[in-house]
């Protein structure tokens, strides 16, 4: 079961995705996080961030809108108080950072690289909750940038967090890998809405939302493969993903290892249980080892 991503050894390809598992130390009476691969923490800014007002999460037919607004206590207190407390554990710690341009974004990454421990920093180029907080996934220009700026600043491997809500990721993929990124996670959510048609109203604060859930999953599945034929590997999958089955989906199309994220919300322990039944599903299936299916789908 166990997987390297840029060089991360994985004692297997399940990960709790940013931004629907906390930092981890707040669930660990609940899950036994030593059973997964990792665990990339929710986005951290420069400074704390209340958010956005509630409502700010909406269930749908198939997932769930979100429009957080990156609430968190910022980055010294992530390094100071959160960082210590996961150090020296089984899993892999990724970190997920937000910044307002390239500058700050390198200046999380290099306080980051101060800190020590952690295994991998996911760049947040595509939050749709946030005034802007698309642009660095929308103009490869900008991406390119970003992403140089932090490769300057630490040699921890690096993954942009690239959004579906492009006509095509291939160009910002590309680069995003141009600028210096060890790796790719694909995708951040789809953007949507939902109105009250009684109170003639958005159901949630801000008017449009990032829709998460089973509902985007052929979605993100689609990304995977247009970015593995462009630019290759590794790529961290995320996106609807709440089975083992679903998982080796995303493996076969490409992806190293897997985030399980709205699934969590459903039941608590599902990247725990994810990681539990694929030994099993795949011994069913005569693979004997997870990575003789990464990437096994025909690229025509």
């Amino acid at each position: 079961m166990a997987v390297s991503v840029a060089g991360i050894a994985l004692q297997n390809p399940v990960l709790c995705a940013s931004g629907t598992f906390g930092y981890g130390v707040e669930l660990e009476p609940l899950v036994r996080l030593d059973r997964l691969g990792g665990l990339v923490g929710k986005t951290v800014t420069a400074e704390p961030r209340r958010g956005n007002a509630p409502p700010r999460t909406f269930e749908t037919p198939a997932g769930m809108l979100n429009s957080i607004g990156l609430e968190n206590p910022g980055i010294e207190s992530y390094c100071e108080e959160i960082l210590p407390r996961l150090r020296g554990r089984a899993f892999r710690v990724f970190a997920n950072v937000a910044g307002e341009d390239a500058r700050s974004f390198a200046r999380l990454v290099s306080r980051l690289d101060r800190a020590g421990g952690v295994d991998g920093i996911e760049l947040n180029l595509s939050c749709p909750n946030v005034a802007g907080g698309l642009d660095f996934s929308t103009d490869a220009r900008l991406a390119r940038e970003v992403v140089a700026a932090c490769r300057a600043e630490t040699r921890v491997p690096l993954f942009a967090k690239l959004t579906p809500n492009v006509t095509d990721p291939a160009p910002i993929a590309v680069a995003a890998r141009e600028g210096g990124a060890d790796g790719l996670t694909c995708v951040n959510t789809v953007l949507g809405m939902a109105v009250d048609w009684r109170r003639r109203a958005s159901r949630l604060s801000a008017r449009h939302a990032g829709l998460s859930g089973p509902a985007i999953r052929p979605i993100a599945l689609r990304v995977v493969d247009q970015v593995r034929r462009a630019v290759g590997g590794p790529i961290l999958a995320a996106g609807g993903i709440a089975t083992a089955e679903d998982a080796l989906e995303f493996l076969v199309a490409g992806a190293s290892a897997v985030q399980v994220g709205t699934a969590s919300f459903v039941e608590i322990t599902a990247p725990e249980r994810v990681a539990a039944d694929l030994p099993a599903l795949l011994a069913s299936a005569g693979v004997g080892d997870v990575n003789d299916l990464i990437g096994t789908l025909p690229k025509d």
